[in-house]
Order: structure tokens, then sequence, then C-alpha cells
């Protein structure tokens, strides 16, 4: 119960600084300025908007990069692999018939 009421009482303190705050603008810029500082405070907002649209795009902009980069080092790392496992494939075929021709040698003697 008592959460509640310390919440009704943020809100009802919030709106209270808010009407303060808009009175005292009004006292010291006049009511005729009032639609130009609001208009103003609205170009503000939209282009603090697309500031940060645009650097959330960059931002994925860069991550997309790294994981091209590093599927690109993952596949030039594969394709490394794979050649020396062929290598050592070729090593150990020519390592079976020289075992083989040694056995062959050693039995016909």
């Amino acid at each position: 119960m008592r959460e509640k009421d310390f919440m009704r009482d943020m809100i009802t303190s919030a709106m209270d600084i808010i009407i303060v705050i808009i009175v005292a603008i009004i006292l010291l810029f006049g009511a005729s300025k009032l639609p130009e500082i609001f208009r103003a405070l609205g170009r503000a907002t939209g282009e603090f908007k697309k500031g940060q649209l645009e650097a959330e795009m960059e931002l994925a902009q860069m991550q997309q990069q790294l994981q091209q980069s590093q599927l690109q080092q993952q596949t030039s790392r594969e394709k490394e692999l794979e050649a020396k496992i062929q290598e050592l494939q070729k090593q150990l075929e020519e390592l079976k018939k020289q075992a083989q021709s040694q056995s062959q040698s050693n039995n016909n003697k």
C-alpha cells in the first residue's frame, strides 16, 4: 500500500515540477515565445533521434564488416588446413607404399 502512495506522490510531484517549469518559461519568455520554444525543442528532439539512428546504423555496419572479415579469415584458415590435410594424406600414402615395398622385398629374400 505504501508503494502505491509513494508512486502517486512521485507522479504528483513530477507533475508539479513540470507545471512550475512551464510557468517559469512563460514568465521569462512570455506566452508569445512559447510556441517558438516548443518548436525549437521539437526540432532538437528530432535531430537527436536522427543522430541516434545514424549512430545505430553505423554501429550495425561496423559489426557486419567485422563479421565478414572474421568469416573470410575463417575460410582462409579452413583452406590452409584442407591443403595440409591433403599433403599429409599424400605423405601417408607414400609411406604405406614404401612399407609395402619393403615388406615385399623382405618376403622375397
